[in-house]
């Protein structure tokens, strides 16, 4: 059965698809611009050698990006879904590792998710856990956000995020909630073993339900003047202190 396809846009979110031999790439839509840039910046690869190529204006380009109104740099393609490893697969396969994992509970915005997406290839964080339902997983605006890392990044689409946690807990992972009631900068922890790095939505931040699969609940310290850090920029900061922890142990 031929699977589903759907249209990513933007220079790094379609070359990084091109790039890579996991993603099916169906058909590519470009100015000759953009041909000429892709090219010229991909000289050892011959990116478009096995895909269907057709030419456009920028005004058509503009009429597939729909309402969307993104800024597709010329650029559009077809893509399907990548075949993603079951999350307790990877967890079984990657057993003699310490592994980061941040989950998302309740969060919609896709330019949030695909700048979080961003600093998790980044900042190596070995996966994200979403709840499927919620996920927005043909956003355009969400590829374009994450700037091609989409490629670069294992995304655990599961039923139900509380049984999920406690799945995980029982894995020997601790689950740091990220919140503002939090007691604890999260800087004072020893990132040490199996971490889950948990965030809540944009607006009510995690469920109370939810915190009790918890086991701290951490907060980033910022100035007293400010009431709180958009949820992307608040994950960027994690991560690269995580990272920095990791390779400085």
């Amino acid at each position: 059965m031929k699977k589903s396809t759907f249209l990513i846009v933007g220079k790094h979110a379609v070359t990084e698809a091109l790039k890579n031999p996991s993603r099916k790439v169906e058909r590519v839509f470009l100015t000759e611009d953009a041909q000429k840039n892709l090219n010229r910046e991909n000289q050892s690869l011959n990116l478009l050698k096995s895909v269907h190529v057709f030419y456009k204006s920028r005004r058509e380009l503009d009429n597939l990006c729909g309402k969307d109104e993104i800024a597709h740099q010329g650029l559009v393609a077809e893509v399907e879904q990548l075949e993603q490893i079951p999350l307790k697969d990877f967890i079984l396969k990657n057993s003699n590792k310490n592994l980061n994992f941040i989950v998302l509970q309740e969060v919609q915005d896709p330019r949030n998710i695909g700048s979080i997406i961003r600093s998790a290839a980044s900042f190596k964080i070995d996966g994200l856990i979403v709840k499927e339902r919620q996920f927005p997983s043909e956003s355009k605006l969400m590829y374009k956000s994450a700037s091609g890392c989409m490629e670069y990044v294992n995304i655990f689409k599961v039923s139900n995020i509380n049984s999920t946690l406690k799945y995980l807990r029982e894995k020997n992972f601790w689950v740091y909630g990220f919140d503002s009631k939090g007691k604890k900068d999260f800087t004072e922890v020893k990132w040490e073993g199996n971490n889950i790095l948990l965030f809540g939505s944009e607006g009510s931040g995690i469920s109370k339900h939810t915190l009790s699969y918890t086991d701290y609940l951490v907060k980033i310290k910022i100035s007293d003047q400010i009431e709180s850090l958009n949820i992307s920029n608040s994950a960027s900061i994690a991560f690269h202190h995580i990272n920095k922890f990791k390779s400085i142990g």
